[in-house]
């Protein structure tokens, strides 16, 4: 087993490190703590059980650093995937999951998942839409969508 440490810091390395380590990015201080932590001699064992991560990716931030110093522990995110919906569109679903579906001039009196984005797709705010993401969005919104009967 080939056992990877990080390659000895440099002062300058040291001093933006422990800066991120007491900054507001969590992602920055999560990779300053793993380098900092290997450089005191711990294994990525040991530092997966102590920050609770996966080897593979202390791995990968070890790797970016001892080939690229402190920019390498920088992301390059993309941005993801780009939103599927609108803020429009979703919140016009966590309105109508707000409303009595009889109101509406359905004849049932609770809403399921199912329901949601079969009545979503109708009403035309989304041409598609999945239950399970109808899901998510109320998730997000804290809004749930079961009415009491009455």
């Amino acid at each position: 087993m080939v056992v990877l440490y990080v390659r000895e810091l440099d002062q300058s390395e040291k001093v933006a490190l422990y800066d991120w380590l007491s900054g507001d990015d969590a992602e920055l201080r999560h990779r300053a703590r793993v380098i900092l932590l290997s450089s005191q001699g711990h294994r990525i064992p040991q530092i997966a059980r102590m920050l609770g991560a996966h080897p593979a990716n202390l791995r990968k931030w070890i790797h970016r650093f001892n080939a690229e110093s402190c920019k390498g522990l920088l992301s390059n995110h993309c941005g993801g995937a780009k939103p599927r919906f609108s803020e429009e569109q979703k919140a016009r679903i966590v309105a109508l999951a707000r409303t009595r579906p009889r109101e509406l001039g359905y004849g049932f009196a609770r809403w399921t998942l199912h329901r949601l984005a079969e009545a979503a797709e109708r009403r035309r705010i989304v041409d598609h839409i999945s239950h399970e993401y109808i899901r998510q969005i109320l998730r997000d919104a804290n809004c749930s969508y079961k009415h009491p009967s009455r």
